[in-house]
C-alpha cells in the first residue's frame, strides 16, 4: 500500500475533519453487510483476479470471501515470504496461504509464493510480472482491500471496452471524492490511478519501471510541469520521485507506476461512488497506523449497471484538485508527524509476538 499523508486539511474548501469525512457517506449501507458466502454473484466474471497476500489472516479472509462471491475462473495468488528476524511471522504466513486452500469453486488457482521476504515494494511488482507473462489483463487486490460486489462487473466490463485504448491504463475502484460526484457518468478519467483495488492491461504494466531510470531526464527537461500543471502537485511528486530514485523509499511500487502511467500520457478510470474498503490499518500494517489515515474504513456503495459510459476521454481536473489537496498535499509539519507515526509502528511491531 502506498503511504498517502494523514492531514490537517488548510483550504477553506477542504476544512473536514476525519469523522465528518466518513459522516458524508452515511446513507451507505456498511459493507460488513455486503456479503454472503453462500450466494455467489449471478455476474460471470471473464477477468483473471490477482490476490496479493502475506500474514494477515483476518483481512485476507474478508477479502477472499469477496472473490469468493465473484467466483473468477483463474486466480492468481502472489504471496511475500516470511521475515526471518519477526518471531511468529513464519505462522502467520503458512495460515494466511492456508485460506487460499478454500476455493470450492470451477477455478484454475496459480500460486506465486515466495520462499524469502521481497517487501512490498518488490513483491507485487514481480508478481504481476509473471501474471502478465500469462495474461493480457487483469483484476488486481491486496490483502486489506475490500471489495463492493459491483466492483468485478465495473473493472470487467471497462477492461473490456478499453482493451485497444491506449489513453487508458488503469481502472481503480477506489473513490476519494468524499460523497461528491464529478460527474453524472459512471465514472470519471484522471491522472491518478488509486491502487486500492484496480485493473489493468500487459499492455500498460509493460511500461512499469522500478527504478525510474528516466526521472533524472525528465526533472532536468521540467516534464513535470507539463503534466500536472500546478506547482504545489509539482513540489509534492518531485520529493517523492527523488527519495524513490534515491532508493530511499523502498516499500512502494504504486508510485513509480504513477510514474510510468504519465510519461505515457496515461489516464486512470475512477468511479463516482466508492467500490473499495481498505481495512488495513493497525500494528499489523506496513503503511497505517490505527487511526493515521482519513481514508481507511471509508463505507462502499454499489455501483449501478448498466454502466453510463462519458462521450469523451478528458480528465476530470476539478476531481484531481480535490485528490491532491486532500491525499498528496503535505505541510512540513505533516510530514513530520508522518514519519513519527512510522517510527512508532515499526517499534511497537517489532515487540509483538
Amino acid at each position: 500500500m502506498s503511504e498517502y499523508p494523514s492531514l490537517e486539511y488548510q483550504s477553506p474548501e477542504y476544512q473536514f475533519s476525519k469523522e465528518q469525512l466518513k459522516d458524508q457517506f452515511s446513507e451507505y449501507q456498511s459493507f460488513e453487510s455486503q456479503f454472503s458466502q453462500d450466494q455467489p454473484s449471478e455476474y460471470q466474471l471473464k477477468t483473471p483476479v490477482v490476490f496479493v497476500i502475506f500474514k494477515r489472516v483476518e483481512t485476507t479472509e474478508r477479502v477472499f470471501q469477496a472473490i469468493r462471491q465473484a467466483r473468477p475462473a483463474q486466480l492468481f495468488v502472489i504471496a511475500d515470504g516470511a521475515r526471518p528476524d519477526r518471531t511468529g511471522e513464519l505462522e502467520k504466513c503458512i495460515a494466511t496461504r492456508a485460506i487460499l486452500e478454500q476455493v470450492d469453486w470451477d477455478c484454475e488457482v496459480l500460486k506465486d509464493y515466495s520462499a524469502v521476504n521481497l517487501g512490498c515494494g518488490r513483491r507485487l511488482p514481480t508478481g504481476l510480472d509473471w501474471v502478465f507473462s500469462q495474461v493480457e489483463s487483469a483484476i488486481i487486490l491486496e490483502d486489506d482491500c475490500v471489495p463492493h460486489p459491483s466492483f468485478f462487473r465495473f473493472c470487467d466490463e471497462l477492461l473490456d471496452r478499453y482493451r485497444n485504448d491506449t489513453r487508458i491504463t488503469s481502472i481503480s475502484g477506489q473513490n476519494v471524492q468524499m460523497g461528491r460526484s464529478r460527474t453524472a457518468d459512471s465514472y470519471y478519467f484522471s491522472r491518478y490511478n488509486h491502487c486500492w483495488g484496480w485493473a489493468t492491461w500487459k499492455r500498460a504494466w509493460k511500461h512499469f519501471d522500478p527504478s525510474m531510470t528516466l526521472w533524472p531526464e525528465v526533472k532536468q527537461q521540467n516534464l513535470l510541469h507539463h503534466i500536472l500543471q500546478d506547482d504545489s502537485a509539482v513540489r509534492y511528486w518531485t520529493r517523492q520521485f527523488d527519495q524513490l530514485y534515491r532508493g530511499e523509499l523502498t516499500t512502494v511500487w504504486d508510485y513509480q507506476w504513477t510514474f510510468a502511467c504519465w510519461l505515457q500520457s496515461g489516464l486512470g478510470i475512477l468511479p463516482n461512488v466508492n467500490l473499495i474498503s481498505n481495512i488495513g490499518s493497525g500494528l499489523d500494517s506496513t503503511h497505517f497506523v490505527e487511526g493515521s489515515d482519513s481514508f481507511t474504513h471509508l463505507p462502499t456503495a454499489a455501483i449501478e449497471f448498466p454502466l453510463r459510459h462519458p462521450p469523451f476521454v478528458v480528465r476530470q481536473t476539478e476531481a484531481d484538485a480535490f485528490t491532491h489537496q486532500t491525499l498528496f498535499h503535505q505541510s512540513i509539519l505533516e510530514r513530520l508527524q508522518k514519519r513519527l507515526q512510522k517510527q512508532l509502528q515499526k517499534q511497537l511491531a517489532n515487540t509483538l509476538p
